[in-house]
């Protein structure tokens, strides 16, 4: 019943999702209204089906029905419920219906929002949007069932990918990177709306630029927490390896950013158009791409979800989408084509055309080496491996490049700035930069480009609070306003600028926990007997013992140690090792003793049977946690940034509003 219920809904979801892409089209075409309501009515219809599907394929994990395939696949009664229930986007066909239900969600709201209030340009971003989730619900219905029947129904099953059960955070990571890369289909499918009802103007941009925020700060908290997941579960220490499907999620992270940002410069000097519908539509298919290089198989990768049959349907999407998108660009690229030039070299939208440079610089160099491969594999038929130390040669001189360009930026008026305005506001970052220039070379920084990102992060963010600062201080003296209030009525008085900076600030402090951590780090290995003890730094680690713990879907090796600083006992540390019936090699849980100077992390490597001795790797990462407190600032200033302002709307945009509603 469990089984027929998802599959029907998901089949039912998949007609319905043609007709609304024909009907948004044609609709759009002969402004025929009523099919473009039937249209609308279709997209909320098809959420409706793939809430259904989902609940269905939730209740058969929790029932432990294995007459469906994907629960014989990821299933079993010994599996605790939260990762039974987290089991749903634990391996290809169940994230792909999870997948479908986010995207369904997207498409509803952004109809409910949008499509009667933007004529033509609504419909057919409906048309586009209810066209995507045709491929992924054809997906669903076809090489990527997760409602196939297994016959004999087997008594019990292997459970999920063990990496995937050993830490909470995969229940967090996985929804958090769908809703970043899925979101980036809605204004994906605003821009191609807008090339098709040739709607030109900075309509799409205004919704387009929120929906993209959103989805931005989505995929910032899933790339934050799959760090997270790496440092609290892999056992090695670090948090980011340049893996291909991390690889994969960051490259739309950097054109989002980059249109985030030449979004601006066309709704202020309104310019850059082609290449802003270029971003969007470079975004939309990095995102494809990272989920063809994660579900396809062809990558091995410890996020990846192992070999499948979808990749030939992927790769003809992304085809489709590639040539169907350039076409379109082109076609109407002499109606996208503005003569915009520069007033002055010292302006905001120098430093934003910099900006977008370096970015695009950066997705390129990301490309080129996750790709490459691949790219050698298939046509020499040779292995190559591109690791770590080629991405940190080629992109760490950018990512400094940026952080400094972070701090120019809000010095620098629209338009045109002088050379004695840009004294003034880069003054006091200046003093910053040089007074952490002479402290990080006092101090011996061990590398060149360490001491330039912790200069450089100092300038910037100097000059970003700054902003804060002057604000603030201007409303008091207009208002007379205590301090705090003051700050608080300037943030939500222009939520999006000071939102923005907030963003700076908490990109500013990740960096510096991503430089710190990286150029101090210190390891040791060491073998010991209970009641030894190892020192590194400032620490000293005592091991007391080694003890075995049965539950009922693993068994724990959990070892006892006790940490001191100097004389003074910090507390009691207990790294883990986790055995899991369907997996050979054990999975490590690492302790972890937090501070915001600098973190203690253990990881048990190995034990004698009879608790004799153990091997630990001891590490110390300094201002780890800074890494994640950026992270936080990141998402809590984009959302402040996409929240809808409280200010007038500008004359220029009330005349739009009104053309707008003549349209529909």
């Amino acid at each position: 019943m469990t089984r027929m219920l998802g599959l029907s809904a998901v089949s039912i979801a998949f007609l319905v999702a043609i007709y609304g892409m024909v009907a948004a089209i044609v609709a759009a075409r002969l402004r025929m209204t009523r099919l473009a309501e039937s249209a609308r009515v279709a997209a909320i219809v098809t959420f409706a089906l793939m809430t259904l599907a989902n609940l269905a394929m939730i209740q058969g994990l929790l029932a432990h029905d294995f007459s469906i395939g994907y629960v014989a696949q990821v299933g079993s009664r010994a599996t605790p419920v939260w990762v039974t229930i987290v089991s749903l986007w634990s391996s290809l066909e169940g994230s792909i219906l999870f997948w479908g239900w986010v995207l369904s969600a997207y498409t509803a709201v952004a109809v409910w929002l949008h499509a009667r209030k933007l004529g033509s340009l609504g419909v057919y971003a409906n048309g586009v949007l209810l066209g995507i989730g045709v491929f992924f619900y054809l997906l669903m219905v076809g090489p990527a069932n997760p409602f196939r029947e297994v016959f004999p129904v087997p008594a019990d099953g292997p459970g999920p990918n063990p990496l995937l059960q050993n830490h909470y955070l995969m229940a967090i990571h996985p929804p958090l990177l769908y809703l970043g890369y899925v979101g980036m289909s809605v204004p994906f499918a605003f821009a191609i709306g807008a090339l098709l009802s040739n709607r030109l103007d900075e309509t799409w941009l205004r919704v387009t630029r929120r929906w993209t925020m959103v989805a931005w700060v989505f995929l910032s908290l899933a790339i934050i927490a799959g760090m997270w997941w790496s440092y609290d579960v892999l056992g090695w220490g670090g948090y980011w390896a340049w893996d291909p499907v991390e690889n994969a999620s960051f490259l739309p992270w950097l054109t989002a950013t980059a249109f985030l940002h030449s979004g601006m410069v066309q709704e202020r000097r309104d310019m850059l158009r082609v290449w802003n519908q270029s971003l969007i539509i470079s975004t939309f298919l990095l995102t494809v791409l990272g989920t063809f290089l994660t579900r396809s198989g062809v990558l091995s990768s410890v996020h990846a979800f192992g070999d499948g049959p979808i990749g030939t349907y992927f790769v003809a999407f992304i085809a489709f989408v590639l040539i169907f998108s350039l076409v379109l660009l082109t076609g109407r690229s002499a109606e996208l084509r503005r003569v915009g030039t520069l007033d002055r070299a010292l302006s905001r939208e120098t430093v934003f055309l910099v900006n977008n440079l370096l970015f695009t610089l950066f997705t390129f160099t990301v490309l080129l080496g996750t790709l490459f491969p691949l790219v050698a594999e298939a046509v020499r038929g040779v292995q190559v491996s591109v690791g770590a130390p080629f991405f940190n040669r080629m992109t760490i001189p950018i990512m400094v490049a940026l952080l400094f360009l972070v701090g120019v930026g809000p010095a620098l008026p629209w338009r045109a700035g002088s050379v004695q305005q840009l004294k003034q506001s880069l003054l006091a970052p200046g003093i910053a930069l040089l007074a952490t220039l002479a402290v990080s070379l006092v101090l011996r920084v061990p590398s060149f480009w360490a001491v330039a990102a912790f200069s450089f992060a100092a300038f910037s963010l100097v000059a970003n609070l700054q902003e804060f600062v002057s604000g603030a201080a201007a409303r008091r003296r207009a208002h007379g306003e205590a301090p705090l209030q003051a700050l608080v009525r300037l943030m939500r008085s222009n939520n999006r600028r000071y939102g923005g900076y907030l963003a700076h600030i908490g990109a500013i402090v990740f960096a510096i926990g991503v430089t710190a951590s990286s150029a101090y780090r210190t390891e040791i290995s060491v073998t010991l007997e209970p009641g030894q003890s190892a020192e590194l730094g400032e620490f000293r680690v005592r091991f007391d013992a080694v003890d075995g713990q049965p539950e009922p879907h693993r068994f724990i090796v959990n070892a006892e140690l006790t940490a001191f600083r100097g004389d003074r006992e910090l507390g009691a540390l207990s790294p883990k090792l986790n055995f899991y019936n369907n997996r050979q090699e054990p999975i490590t849980t690492p302790a972890v003793r937090s501070r915001p100077k600098n973190d203690l992390y253990v990881d048990l490597l190995a034990f004698e049977r009879d608790g004799s001795n153990a091997t630990f790797r001891i590490i110390i990462e300094p201002l780890v946690l800074w890494i994640w407190v950026g992270g936080l600032i990141i998402a809590v200033g984009g959302f402040m940034s996409a929240w809808p302002s409280r200010r007038r709307p500008s004359r220029r945009r009330q005349t739009a509003a009104v053309e707008l509603t003549e349209v529909a």
